[in-house]
């Protein structure tokens, strides 16, 4: 049992998931995820956030070895996914007398998921007001689209600790230790740009909204529902999604392609050479058809330049490529310096294709070049422009950031 004492009064009563293979059916999760869950013990015991319905029971466990015969007064609902959610359900049966805590839209989606509707078992609460619950009181801070359009954070005020949902939260399960300095963060830290990019990416505009309004707070433990708990490195988890939800990028080049039989993927690699040649250390190449498209995301997300290939298939993009490209334009990725390369056999189709999601992202290309066939001498000087023409914008792109 992973409970811990985390500030006086304040508890971690969370679980690991080792087993699912993919989070959302969509990211692989090789090193898990932790669902995470907080009892604030005092005249009344609140209860913040639940766990995925699969794992109720591992909950249970730990909230009669922590209270014993002591009843859960209060559930707040920070946010509704169900690997949050999933146990409310449970819960009710199991605290006949507890209440529900959440905002309006909080109420009626607990209606729709799991069909709670006796208005006596909730307590509605508007941005700003508070729960007392003895020497300390809750307070309710709205934060919708982090990343649904109820999601809120519970600020505990004599502790100065925040349960945050989703944000600042990472994959990864917890190994033991749960607070950031009982464990190694490097882990988390470089899980939490996928898990942002993947999860949380288009809501950048909500995420600095949310920022803004909770962290001059200045809170002391930042508690969030995937991931540790954050202490001495909140400096480091805020800046990671400050970064990201502002759009702004580390130095480097990701190159994703696709590729069905070597000649497209030769151009990858080329143009890789190349780059290195002129000085650029971090590139990170992807072949779509095969590479986890969660990595690809999360790499694309992070670093300022971003060059894309594919050949013609069907007279279109190759499906992977598409879907790679389509995932950016979802997520509203902005300030990349931009290259696009593509191929064909009789028909071009795959760069008029590239350039038309580049102009609907609204990113200038750097730019590009199409090949015929195989690589030629003809593409190889092609190459060598295109590489010229790319550190020569990335390069003014950084200087001027």
């Amino acid at each position: 049992m992973n409970i811990r004492e985390i500030t006086p009064q304040i508890f971690y009563v969370g679980v690991n998931d080792r087993t699912t293979v993919r989070f959302e059916s969509l990211w692989p999760l090789p090193a898990g995820v932790s669902y995470n869950s907080y009892i604030v013990k005092d005249k009344k015991t609140a209860l913040i956030d639940t766990v995925e319905l699969g794992e109720a029971y591992a909950l249970f466990g730990h909230l009669d070895d922590l209270l014993g015969d002591t009843p859960v007064d209060y559930l707040v609902v920070n946010h509704m996914e169900p690997d949050h959610s999933g146990s409310i359900p449970l819960l009710a049966a199991r605290y006949p007398q507890m209440k529900i805590v959440g905002n309006r839209q909080t109420v009626a989606m607990i209606g729709g998921f799991y069909h709670i509707d006796d208005p006596d078992r909730f307590i509605i609460v508007a941005d700003g007001d508070t729960l007392p619950l003895g020497d300390r009181t809750l307070r309710f801070l709205l934060t919708p689209m982090v990343h649904w359009p109820e999601t809120m954070m519970t600020f505990e005020e004599s502790s100065s600790t925040l349960f945050t949902g989703d944000a600042f939260g990472t994959f990864g399960a917890l190994n033991g230790g749960v607070v950031d300095f009982e464990t190694d963060i490097e882990l988390y830290l470089s899980e939490a740009y996928r898990y942002y990019s993947n999860i949380v990416g288009k809501y950048g505009k909500f995420v600095v909204r949310a920022m803004n309004k909770v962290l001059p707070l200045a809170p002391k433990y930042i508690c969030p529902t995937h991931g540790p708990v954050w202490h001495e490195h909140i400096d480091r988890i805020a800046a990671i999604y400050d970064q990201l939800a502002n759009y702004r990028s580390d130095a480097g080049v990701t190159i994703v392609y696709g590729s069905m039989y070597g000649n497209t993927e030769a151009v990858a690699e080329a143009l890789a050479s190349a780059l290195a040649a002129r000085g650029e250390k971090h590139i990170r190449l992807f072949n779509a058809g095969k590479d986890e498209m969660s990595f690809i995301i999360s790499e694309a997300f992070r670093y300022d330049g971003l060059i894309v290939g594919s050949p013609t298939y069907s007279m279109t993009l190759f499906p992977p490529v598409d879907t790679f490209m389509k995932a950016m334009k979802t997520r509203e990725v902005s300030g990349k310096t931009l290259g696009l390369f593509s191929s064909f056999t009789w028909s071009a189709a795959a760069g008029k294709e590239l350039a038309a999601y580049a102009e609907q992202m609204n990113l200038p290309v750097a730019a590009a070049l199409e090949m015929k066939q195989s690589m030629n001498d003809d593409t190889a000087k092609a190459i060598e422009d295109f590489a010229d023409a790319f550190i020569l914008a990335l390069r003014k792109s950084r200087e001027q950031k």
